[in-house]
């Protein structure tokens, strides 16, 4: 009943935002920052956990897009439930514009079936900054639509979501901007942020030998205007208790993704290229790192759902 009223309550939401074009950074690593788009994730696992990413996107072309995250979190218990909190930290800059976002998050923990089911929700402060001062524009400064200073702006940023973990598998659910912040800019401008949608999935395939495995995954983001789909492969081998990956992702339409990474004690890292299918492949490609390190908090003792993020790489 619970699950039910949460979805009720997330779908209706929904259906009052009118989405114009997507404001989230993708990182082609998805999976490796998850709570960069789910606040649900935070706390799912036993343990504390840190993560940074960057991407740098169409390499080779003037003020092309840079992307950084940073986030951490942790499981507790507060009257004898499991829950979770941690703190996402976000900057991109993509051509005049700088956009940041700061949240922190909170995840509430509840078994169901053989796995573990998370609904969090994400508060904090969205900022955008725009400074033409490097960019000259002769005689036509006289439209007030365009401002000739540095401005920025800040508002309020909600997201919710829903993470699903099972020792086979996981799946979840989120929307970010959920109510669609409209940031002013000095005495002229204001930009809208439109809600984004994801919808993220993936498994452990087994193979014959005990040290190989595959995961596949995909990745779903929409702001009911565009779309955009991130389907991957991966595959684990394990030797002298060191992980290595390899694997390709594939967005129908605008890239393929080549893969690698590796688990070393606490520390996983990987890295992605981006290469486009469209012309504009043929001169750009997009690099995507991310560093990953956890540690455990001895909170499996105490919990009786033992169970693991399935997230490797």
């Amino acid at each position: 009943m619970i699950i039910k009223r949460f979805l009720f309550f997330f779908f209706a939401l929904l259906c009052c935002f009118a989405a114009n074009a997507q404001f989230d950074a993708q990182f082609s690593q998805y999976w490796a920052v998850t709570g960069y788009y789910n606040p649900a994730y935070v706390g799912q696992t036993d343990k504390l956990t840190v993560s940074g990413a960057y991407s740098q996107q169409l390499m080779g072309f003037t003020n092309a897009p840079k992307s950084m995250y940073f986030g951490a979190d942790m499981p507790f218990k507060f009257l004898g439930k499991k829950q979770g909190i941690g703190v996402s930290l976000f900057n991109e800059s993509i051509g005049l514009f700088r956009n940041q976002i700061f949240g922190l998050q909170y995840s509430y923990k509840m078994s169901l079936g053989k796995g573990r089911l998370g609904i969090g929700m994400q508060l904090g402060a969205l900022s955008i900054s725009f400074d033409p001062t490097n960019i000259y524009l002769g005689d036509q400064t006289s439209d007030d639509a365009f401002p000739t200073a540095s401005v920025n702006g800040m508002s309020l940023d909600v997201g919710l979501g829903a993470f699903y973990t099972h020792p086979l598998y996981y799946a979840g659910f989120s929307v970010t901007h959920l109510t669609a912040p409209t940031v002013l800019m000095g005495e002229n401008n204001e930009f809208k942020v439109d809600p984004t949608l994801y919808l993220t999935g993936g498994g452990n395939i087994k193979t014959k030998s005990p040290l190989i495995w595959i995961q596949p995954s995909f990745l779903i983001k929409s702001d009911l205007v565009s779309t955009k789909v991130d389907l991957t492969g991966r595959l684990f081998y394990h030797y002298n208790d060191k992980t290595f990956c390899g694997g390709l992702s594939y967005s129908p339409g605008t890239s393929v993704t080549f893969l690698v990474g590796a688990t070393i004690k606490n520390i996983t890292m990987g890295y992605g290229y981006d290469l486009f299918t469209s012309k504009i492949g043929a001169v750009s490609g997009s690099h995507d790192l991310f560093i990953n390190y956890s540690t455990d908090l001895n909170f499996s003792n105490h919990c009786k759902n033992k169970h693991k993020s399935i997230r490797i790489l």
